[in-house]
């Protein structure tokens, strides 16, 4: 890995010295992203007397791009790492763990068609890359996490005026094998693979068919994900076998605005075979509207819902794939995020407002109401009850040039004994009342740009 780093320096020194005309077709941009939080309760619940956590995390990028005839290429080196999780000299037993440089792209992107087709055009971009699709509900970059999301894939693509057909095709390996096709999906490190919790793909396809309209688009997703078959012993050790378990999911995404009123809708159904081999029928739901009362100030109300509950042998959870359920589910993760949340589904009615008060400062506030799709009889709790909480989520984004930008935000949940109970969250004498706050600096410098 440091001789690639090496030969990364070395080709940027050496591009830096060629011709006006080369820096026409070559971008190197950086990134230095750094995000101290507060922790009394993000993600879960904590028991009585739990203390807070507090630390800085950061995410360093270095971005090469390059444009030639009927080609773009892509690079994308990453180091994500906790301050203090390495020693302040030189440190030659760092645990596996902790090692936090990664590819995070390396693509190229072909154009297939007649360059002279100037409406048209077919391209093949192939590689290690991000998936970021309409609103990012089911395929996203995961941009809020420091170590992001991306994908190994082969993707066809073709672009018709205001149309767009994308195919797409992954097979995922542990290793060059001698024989045999088996892949261990296990979670590797501390991370899960998906959204939700579950484990890597060992194969995917996907065909997404995009509108763009006046003020909007409209889009339909066909992707089906498969998962390498397992059995498990009495103990519950893991042994791969021949075969795959496939899962569908499908579904419409139309945003559009209306004069000042904006609308965004969802609704996707999942069937097959979950990645534990149960049968699946699921659905999700979404419909957010938002108005314009003037060019500084936005408001406006949304729900959306998530299948749960079983039928005989059949689950109705719906998992949310690869998505980026921080945009949506509450900044305070408690649901859909790296955790198997969802046997019961999820109702949420929010209300969110934004309000740009110059140029370079804008104010978000947001209030989440959050359910159990389904009633839920709990030892902890009398009753059949649905009521998980609520959520208060407050931040600001303050750009102070181009390159140069900070965050800061606040966010409390307001528990009921519900979500902690087994049945949930499953939490021993819990702190009904949660916070965390952040503080973020980012900055993305173009490292070829010269001006005075």
């Amino acid at each position: 890995m440091k001789n690639t780093i090496a030969k990364l320096v070395l080709l940027t020194f050496i591009c830096s010295a060629t011709t006006h005309k080369a820096f026409a077709q070559l971008t190197i941009t950086g990134q230095l992203r750094t995000r101290t939080e507060l922790k009394d309760g993000q993600g879960t619940l904590f028991s009585n007397g739990a203390k807070p956590a507090s630390f800085t995390s950061q995410r360093t990028r270095l971005n090469l791009g390059y444009k030639m005839d009927r080609l773009e290429f892509g690079l994308s080196l990453q180091d994500v790492r906790v301050w203090g999780q390495d020693v302040s000299t030189i440190n030659r037993t760092t645990a596996e763990n902790n090692n936090g440089l990664k590819l995070q792209e390396a693509w190229a992107d072909i154009l297939l068609s007649d360059p002279a087709f100037k409406n048209k055009s077919l391209r093949l971009k192939i590689g290690r890359q991000i998936l970021s699709y309409d609103d990012q509900r089911l395929l996203g970059a995961l941009d809020w996490l420091q170590q992001g999301r991306s994908h190994d894939v082969a993707l066809l693509k073709y672009q018709s005026n205001s149309w767009m057909f994308h195919l797409g095709a992954s097979e995922n390996q542990n290793k060059e094998n001698v024989s045999g096709t088996l892949y261990n999906s296990t979670p590797p490190g501390n991370y899960t693979a998906n959204t939700n919790g579950g484990a890597m793909y060992k194969s995917l396809q996907f065909l997404y068919i995009g509108k763009k309209m006046v003020k909007g688009n409209a889009s339909f997703l066909f992707l089906a994900d498969q998962f390498n078959k397992y059995t498990t012993d009495n103990v519950g050790t893991k042994t791969f076998v021949d075969g795959t378990w496939g899962r569908m999911t499908t579904g419409f995404y139309f945003n559009n605005s209306f004069d000042k009123l904006n609308v965004t809708a969802s609704a996707y159904y999942q069937f097959g075979d979950n990645q534990t081999g149960q049968k699946l029928s699921a659905g999700l739901l979404s419909l957010y509207t938002n108005y314009d009362f003037s060019k500084a100030f936005s408001l406006g109300p949304g729900i959306d819902y998530t299948t749960g509950g079983n039928s005989g042998n059949t689950t109705h959870a719906f998992d949310p794939l690869y998505g980026t359920p921080h945009k949506f589910w509450g900044s305070m993760d408690y649901f859909y995020v790296a955790s198997p949340f969802g046997k019961n589904g999820l109702m949420d009615y929010y209300l969110k407002a934004a309000y740009k008060t110059s140029s370079k400062l804008l104010l978000n506030g947001a209030i989440h109401q959050f359910n159990s799709a389904q009633k839920i009889s709990s030892s902890d709790v009398a009753g059949s009850k649905t009521n998980f909480g609520a959520e208060l989520d407050l931040s600001g984004l303050y750009q102070l040039n181009k390159a140069i930008s900070f965050e800061a935000g606040y966010s409390h949940f307001f528990a009921t004994a519900l979500l902690a109970s087994s049945t949930v969250k499953n939490i021993a004498h819990p702190n009904l009342n949660a916070n965390w706050a952040y503080l973020m600096i980012n900055i993305t410098p173009d490292l070829l740009l010269h001006k005075n």
